[in-house]
């Protein structure tokens, strides 16, 4: 009946993410030794400083050593290239991140180039995002990864579902619509300059928003029945962490919907760490 109210799935980033980390910390475990990150933040970002110190404790729960090079704010971008290269070429480190964003004065794309592709475990190197456009193995975007995952919790088959990516981003707008089509949906990418955003939305079976625009999804938007992926997060003037779906209008019309804080974000880190452990599987392979 049209009227009838669905039993909307929360789908619990936590509770996934830690059945993932407990499978981690026995694939860890077996391993001839400890898989080695590298972690690179620039500058004083107090929030970057909070990624990535969870970062590193999740790492250490799993058994993967993590090392955070915290560097000078006005590092120049050659100081910053050649110590990326040092890195590159450290047998004993397998995955290299640079935690987002950079100063101002350091142009990103420079940077995240500079990492060896084979170390890339955020999945940002052009030749990372290229194997992803070719549906071949490669280092996935941690979040679009995450997204995908908790998406096939709740959809195991996505094949002919329309899909809607709000966002355009290197890190999550981009890779995630081209995982989608890699899946077999028909995929919507919008964006700032997109019109007619509601219509667009309503006719998808999947709608994944990554715009940090607190409640720009509203119930009015979404068709019945839509799976909802909600990758914002905006802090309130109250200091309450929102996203950009409206929850709490979705619940009894969606038909699942990741909530923030608590979805998205724990997966993230979690789909970081299983590319560390390939990283290192894929060293070990070539020695």
């Amino acid at each position: 009946m049209k009227g009838k109210k669905i039993n909307t799935k929360i789908i619990n980033g936590n509770q996934t993410a830690l059945k993932i980390e407990e499978a981690l910390k026995k694939e860890v475990a077996a391993l001839t030794r400890k898989p080695q990150m590298a972690v690179i933040l620039v500058g004083d970002n107090p929030a970057s400083l909070i990624y990535v110190t969870h970062k590193k404790k999740t790492a250490e729960r799993i058994g993967i050593e993590a090392q955070i090079y915290h560097l000078s704010p006005v590092m120049t971008q050659d100081a910053l290239i050649a110590f990326i290269e040092e890195l590159n070429q450290n047998p004993a480190v397998h995955g290299i991140i640079v935690q987002l964003p950079l100063p101002k004065h350091i142009n990103e794309s420079c940077i995240l180039n500079a990492i060896n592709p084979q170390k890339d475990i955020d999945g940002l190197h052009p030749q990372n995002l290229g194997q992803l456009f070719i549906d071949q193995p490669t280092f996935i975007p941690c979040t679009p990864l995450a997204c995908l995952t908790l998406l096939k919790s709740v959809c195991k088959n996505l094949t002919g579902k329309t899909a809607i990516v709000v966002g355009r981003s290197r890190l999550v707008g981009k890779p995630m619509a081209q995982l989608l089509l890699n899946e077999q949906c028909t995929v919507i990418q919008a964006h700032s300059k997109t019109k007619n955003l509601k219509k667009l939305c309503s006719i998808a079976d999947i709608i994944v928003s990554a715009t940090g625009h607190a409640g720009l999804i509203r119930k009015s938007y979404v068709k019945k029945g839509a799976v909802l992926i909600d990758v914002g997060i905006i802090r309130l003037a109250d200091k309450k962490i929102t996203g950009d779906m409206a929850f709490n209008e979705m619940i009894g019309h969606a038909k699942a919907i990741t909530p923030v804080p608590g979805g998205v974000g724990p997966m993230t880190v979690m789909m970081l760490m299983k590319n560390v452990v390939s990283a290192y599987k894929n060293t070990e392979k070539n020695i």
